[in-house]
C-alpha cells in the first residue's frame, strides 16, 4: 500500500456527499480526505442524506468517512457542519458545539481581509421550499440515475471507451435546468452583494464552479463545491487563493486542480 503524504490546507469545503445513498462516492471521498491535513473543514450540507436514509443500507465505506472526519477533530482541525435540505433535521441543533465541532446554518469567515459567506444554498431553491415532496421524489430518481450511470460507465471502461454522465447531459440539454442554475446563481450573488460579502460559497446544485461576477461595478466571487456523487470535487483555500479540486477517478494518487481564483 502506497502511503500518501498529506498536504496542509488552510480551509476545505465539501458538500452534497449524500452518505447513505447508492450514488455516494464514499471511497473516493475517503481517499481524498486522507491526502489532506486541513486547518478548517467545512461540511456544507447534504453530507448525510436523511431524506433517503435506509437502515439496511449504510456501507462500511460510508461509516469510514464519518470516522475519518471524527479523527480530524482530535488533530485540532476545526469542523463546521452547515445544514442542507437533505439533512435539515439537524437545523434544530444549530449552534451546537462540542470541542472543535459545531453545527451551523451558515458561516461567515474573514479571509485575507475579505468577507466570505458559506451556506448550502437550498434556501434560494423555491422547489425545495414550496414542494418538498417533489424534491424528495427527485432525490430518489437522481440516485437511481446515478446508479444506472455508474453501471454503464463500468461497462464502457472495460471496452476502453470514455465515461459519460447522464445527469450532466440532461442538465445541459434541458433549458429549464440551465435557467434554474443561472437564476440560482444570480439570486445568491444579488443577496451577497446586498449584505456586503466579497465571496459566496455554496453547494446544493451539484455544479462545481469558481467565477467572478461584476454587478453594478461591484466584483464578487461565486464558488460552488460541487458534490461527491458524480463530480467528486472540493474547494480548497490557501495562500494562493481558492482552488477547485477534482478527484481523478482514473488515477486517485494524482492531485488535480480543476479551476483557480486568486
Amino acid at each position: 500500500m502506497i502511503k500518501v503524504k498529506k498536504r496542509p490546507v488552510e480551509l476545505v469545503v465539501i458538500s452534497d456527499v449524500h452518505l447513505g445513498t447508492y450514488g455516494c462516492r464514499a471511497k473516493e471521498l475517503l481517499n481524498y480526505l486522507k491526502t489532506i491535513n486541513p486547518k478548517t473543514l467545512v461540511l456544507n450540507g447534504d453530507i448525510k442524506d436523511i431524506w433517503q436514509f435506509n437502515k439496511r443500507y449504510f456501507p462500511k465505506s460510508h461509516m469510514s468517512v464519518l470516522k475519518h472526519i471524527t479523527s480530524l477533530l482530535t488533530n485540532e482541525t476545526e469542523v463546521y457542519y452547515i445544514t442542507g435540505n437533505h439533512d435539515e433535521m439537524l437545523r434544530k441543533f444549530k449552534s451546537f458545539k462540542l470541542g472543535n465541532f459545531q453545527i451551523v446554518n451558515k458561516l461567515i469567515l474573514e479571509l485575507n481581509d475579505k468577507k466570505a459567506w458559506i451556506f448550502h444554498g437550498d434556501v434560494f431553491d423555491m422547489v425545495v421550499q414550496n414542494n418538498k415532496w417533489l424534491s424528495i421524489l427527485g432525490g430518489y430518481s437522481y440516485d437511481l440515475l446515478v446508479l444506472l450511470n455508474r453501471t454503464i460507465n463500468h461497462a464502457l471502461e472495460k471496452m476502453g471507451k470514455e465515461r459519460m454522465s447522464f445527469s450532466k447531459k440532461v442538465k445541459n440539454s434541458v433549458k429549464g435546468a440551465i435557467k434554474f442554475i443561472n437564476n440560482f446563481e444570480q439570486t445568491v450573488i444579488s443577496y451577497a452583494l446586498d449584505k456586503g460579502y466579497n465571496t459566496v460559497v455554496c453547494g446544493h446544485i451539484h455544479q462545481p464552479k469558481i467565477t467572478t461576477y461584476v454587478t453594478e461595478g461591484q466584483c464578487i466571487k461565486y464558488l460552488n463545491s460541487g458534490d461527491w456523487v458524480e463530480n467528486c470535487t472540493a474547494l480548497e483555500y490557501g495562500p494562493t487563493g481558492w482552488e477547485l479540486y477534482e478527484y481523478n477517478l482514473s488515477n486517485p494518487l494524482q492531485q488535480k486542480i480543476k479551476d483557480k481564483a486568486i
